[in-house]
């Protein structure tokens, strides 16, 4: 749906993200910013002596001290947000990333794990191509969304993209048909480490990774998108307040040394959700040019931007219309820097049609 581009650096909140009015600006979640009036003697050459001046007037009148009234400000935001982001009908629609050989993948992901192509778009004028895939029609499904840059046929995946998990019911005939199309399988069917699951790891042409699950039959087969993190603590608290995500479980497994945790919008039985993996004393991943962005709807994308700057999130793009097709997004970072891009629902469902 999006353009895939380098990322760019930052972008610091304008003046933009505040409504104004009588003087006062106000955030979109209420909260009012009064301008600071000083007394009309005081000149620049005073400023050396304002913040006493200030200081002594607060305890005249029992003002509390000006980082307290931010400070409470700021949680009074945080906490209206946290509210807003709870109503926010939110979902995860698509992963995005590039491939070098694009009839290639599409043949190997129907052919060997059996997802449809859903529909594909060429923009000549950009040079790229884009090719939706998955189990079901995007408007209630995570799809995959493929990228395809004219002229680059390969990409490197890094080392902080885990991999993709998708839900079957027989890992081990799933392998054998993979095998069958000249797939590649890395590690064979069997128990998952510290655990009894079974699971399947197979490569697909451009190097990244799928886990095969055994589990009953989904709404969502296309179930799970594994990232690094080099703080699972820290990345939780962000998902769970900057995206509203709700924690539905951990794993420790100090015997390989790695801790997960699972981030989601509902169930992992019948949602797509997102895996965070922590190994030991790792801090710091390359997270080389393949892998792009998580998609995930909201109904506001102006209210999610404020959002997740209130919680320490980046914002990469500010949030408004895309040119040409008028679909509103905004993009941002976490702290261990994937992007995500949130996408407004009913435009979204426009541009579907």
């Amino acid at each position: 749906m999006v353009r895939i581009i380098p990322m760019a650096s930052s972008i610091r909140p304008s003046l933009s993200s505040f409504r104004f009015s009588g003087g006062v600006s106000t955030s979109r979640f209420g909260l009012s910013l009064s301008p600071l009036r000083l007394p009309s003697h005081l000149h620049f050459s005073h400023l050396t002596s304002t913040s006493k001046l200030l200081k002594t007037a607060g305890t005249r009148v029992g003002m509390p001290p000006v980082g307290n009234v931010v400070h409470a400000s700021t949680a009074t935001a945080q906490e209206t947000a946290l509210e807003w982001v709870k109503k926010d009908k939110r979902r995860m629609l698509h992963v995005v990333y590039r491939v070098g050989d694009l009839d290639r993948t599409i043949k190997f992901y129907t052919e060997c794990l059996g997802m449809k192509l859903l529909r594909k778009r060429d923009i000549p004028e950009e040079r790229y191509t884009n090719a939706f895939l998955g189990y079901g029609p995007e408007d209630s499904h995570f799809v995959i969304e493929l990228t395809y840059n004219y002229g680059v046929d390969k990409y490197e995946i890094g080392t902080a993209f885990g991999h993709f998990g998708i839900a079957v019911e027989d890992v081990a005939k799933a392998v054998e048909l993979i095998k069958a199309k000249g797939g590649k399988v890395t590690r064979e069917p069997g128990p998952v480490k510290g655990g009894s699951t079974v699971i399947a790891f197979i490569e697909e042409p451009n190097g990244y990774k799928f886990e095969l699950i055994e589990r009953g039959p989904t709404p969502e087969p296309l179930c799970q998108v594994m990232l690094r993190v080099g703080d699972l603590d820290r990345s939780i608290t962000f998902y769970e307040k900057a995206f509203g995500m709700e924690l539905l479980r951990t794993r420790d497994n100090p015997e390989y040394k790695y801790t997960i945790a699972m981030m989601g919008y509902g169930p992992e039985d019948k949602n797509a959700v997102l895996e965070l993996t922590y190994n030991y004393g790792v801090t710091e991943y390359d997270k080389g040019n393949g892998y792009a962005q998580i998609a995930i709807g909201t109904d506001d994308v102006y209210k999610t931007a404020e959002g997740i700057k209130l919680f320490g999130g980046k914002i990469m793009r500010e949030p408004g219309p895309l040119p040409g097709i008028n679909t509103k997004i905004t993009a941002c970072l976490d702290p261990d820097g994937w992007k995500t891009v949130f996408v407004d629902n009913i435009d979204f469902l426009k541009e579907l049609e």
